[in-house]
């Protein structure tokens, strides 16, 4: 059996608002995960793993794993929670950072895991496209202070799961039209970092971290397989594309045209997104799909009606 290369990173990975607990700790301000309705009989956030208060002891646990790598997100809303910076904030991820690398685990960082500042929430989120440019400075403070020390940068987990099912993880309830609207500012607030990131000479790579599923149609049927396309165009190649090539995928844009949800492109949007691709791609692989062509069965109203 091939053997795994001596530099493999064997790692582990978590999201800021799912571990750190301290949600409204040294200058913290409230994301859209720390509002949001839990279900009866869930816990919140608010302290999760008390990774904010224990992370020396965890780092500890990470060496004793044999972690050589350690991805886990930064919170937006600590280090500018209202638009300016939180020198605590940045103080515990520095804190953090030079805690993994004494131990020789290798820091990758994630900007954005779905836990949106609720100032910004409030001001329109990512429909608003004011957002691009917050992200932007968000980002630059995040490379100037730790960009000297991360080698790898992850701009938006799972963006695919924000736009398909935002609902089901509290970041979005809104239309279709809306969704790809805040999915396209999404892409440029993307690619617009990726410039800047470049244009600043960091030594590190950066590339978004999608949640991405393979295809297959359910049957050798026509329709079937044409299904399994048009889900692929728009569960990953929407996303990919866009990252690597810096468009978007035709099918995938064919499709949100038409269901109406084609969002507003702009020339400037075009050109930034052609010149902020990505280095590399994180893939988040949970599992496979299986699709078939959607159908309505008659029903005996129809089929007495004449209707079918």
């Amino acid at each position: 059996m091939s053997k795994f290369p001596e530099a493999f990173l064997w790692g582990a990975s978590t999201s800021a608002y799912q571990v750190e607990g301290a949600w409204a700790e040294d200058g913290k301000g409230p994301s859209v995960q720390d509002i949001k309705e839990i279900p009866q009989g869930t816990t919140n956030f608010k302290v999760a793993s008390d990774h904010y208060h224990r992370y020396e002891e965890d780092v500890k646990l990470f060496k004793e794993l044999g972690l050589k790598a350690y991805r886990f997100s930064i919170s937006w809303s600590r280090v500018m929670p209202d638009g300016q910076v939180n020198p605590a904030g940045l103080a515990f991820y520095q804190k953090l950072i030079d805690l993994l690398l004494e131990n020789e685990i290798q820091p990758i960082v994630t900007v954005f895991h779905f836990d949106l500042p609720v100032a910004i929430a409030k001001q329109g989120g990512w429909e608003n496209r004011e957002t691009i440019q917050a992200f932007a400075d968000y980002c630059q403070v995040l490379f100037e202070n730790f960009g000297h020390q991360v080698p790898l940068w992850q701009t938006i987990n799972e963006q695919n799961v924000m736009a398909l099912a935002g609902s089901v993880i509290g970041t979005s309830q809104k239309s279709m039209k809306e969704k790809f609207q805040e999915n396209h500012h999404m892409l440029v607030a993307q690619a617009l970092v990726t410039q800047q990131f470049h244009a600043g000479n960091f030594s590190g790579k950066i590339g978004p971290a999608p949640n991405i599923a393979s295809v297959y149609p359910a049957s050798e049927k026509p329709a079937d397989q044409l299904a399994a396309l048009s889900m692929s165009a728009l569960r990953n190649w929407l996303f990919l594309d866009a990252a690597v090539f810096g468009t978007y995928n035709h099918n995938a844009w064919h499709l949100l045209e038409t269901i109406g949800a084609a969002p507003t492109v702009t020339e400037a949007d075009r050109k930034i997104l052609a010149a902020g691709t990505c280095d590399y791609i994180a893939l988040n692989y949970y599992n496979t799909m299986t699709v078939s062509s959607y159908f309505q069965k008659e029903t005996k109203l129809d089929q007495q009606s004449g209707f079918g």
